[in-house]
């Protein structure tokens, strides 16, 4: 996928991305945040944060930063900031696979529904491990293809159409693992019909 097309997909989203994206993802979103233990002052960044539905989650004693790279859709984010007065989130432009942050400066790192969308996902993990701090967690809710069967046959018709998509269908969970050297701590099935994965990342490189 190339970036200006991801760029142009999520300009038509924007409008109405979460009427019709916000229901159907939510289940990942929720369990994801049910996961995250918060600390005091605890450094948080949302990778492809969006519309910004997750943002009203982050516990008030936190300091957010949330990233994306169309801006029609942080449009909608700042509207939800300035509407809900989330004075501890901020969010900004910027390309996920080149983050203008300093190594280390988060502990830790939500990616929601990005990793299939980004023209090179191995780019994307390794900027989000250089800005995650030791240690650090970064969780990730995505699909993830399957290894047979219709479905998997059903995707690879569609790899054709990432482009119009704005995402790849086509994207098995243990590749992904493998060529990104990840720690998996916790995986778990969820969304309609299991058919997205929750990975709980501890940044150990």
């Amino acid at each position: 996928m190339k970036l200006d097309a991801v760029k142009n997909v999520y300009k038509r989203y924007a409008p109405y991305y979460d009427v019709v994206f916000g229901k159907i993802l939510d289940h990942g979103r929720r369990e994801m945040l049910k996961q995250m233990t918060f600390n005091d002052n605890d450094e948080i960044l949302e990778i492809g944060v969006g519309t910004g539905i997750s943002l009203v989650n982050y516990p008030a004693n936190t300091k957010v930063k949330g990233i994306d790279i169309s801006p029609e859709m942080l449009d909608k984010a700042q509207e939800r900031i300035d509407n809900k007065q989330l004075t501890h989130i901020s969010v900004e432009v910027m390309d996920a696979q080149e983050m203008n942050y300093p190594d280390n400066s988060f502990d830790k790192l939500a990616i929601m529904y990005v990793v299939s969308v980004v023209p090179n996902p191995e780019k994307l993990m390794a900027e989000a491990k250089r800005v995650c701090k030791p240690n650090g967690d970064i969780y990730i809710v995505n699909h993830f293809s399957g290894n047979g069967g219709f479905i998997h046959f059903f995707e690879k018709r569609l790899n054709r159409l990432a482009d119009k998509l704005g995402w790849q269908p086509e994207f098995p969970l243990q590749k992904f693992i493998d060529n990104n050297k990840l720690n998996v701590v916790n995986k778990k099935a969820v969304n309609l019909l299991g058919y997205w994965t929750l990975l709980y990342v501890k940044n150990d490189n």
